[in-house]
């Protein structure tokens, strides 16, 4: 079993930062990807950014240059550093791991931006 324990989301003013961790615990295994997804009222759930084991990221193209996902293998948690924020990146903020093509999900936590 999997666990993760999303953390750092909160209220912050457009042009400002903030920083969201994850914490996995369980059967992670060493070879994974991890990443973060958003979902905004009435929007579907979409890809924010993805690391591998090796380090390889993947962002969407709304938060290339603005975000930086990073990870810890040793403590396994992932992090997002979100800089230049705007409002329409208001969403909650999931936590996943795809492990052996199964994908593990946070509860989420919400990042407000106000204008």
């Amino acid at each position: 079993q999997v666990q993760l324990v999303e953390s750092g989301g909160g209220l912050v003013q457009a042009g400002g930062s903030l920083r969201l961790s994850c914490a996995a615990s369980g059967s992670i295994f060493s070879n994974n990807v991890m990443g973060w997804y958003r979902q905004a009222l009435g929007k579907q759930r979409e890809l924010v950014a993805t690391i591998t084991s090796g380090g390889s990221t993947n962002y969407a193209n709304s938060v290339k240059g603005r975000f930086t996902i990073s990870r810890d293998n040793a403590k396994t948690t992932v992090y997002l550093q979100m800089n230049s924020l705007k409002p329409e990146d208001t969403a909650t903020y999931y936590c996943i791991v795809t492990r052996i093509g199964v994908n593990y999900w946070g509860r989420g936590t919400q990042v407000t931006v106000s204008s």
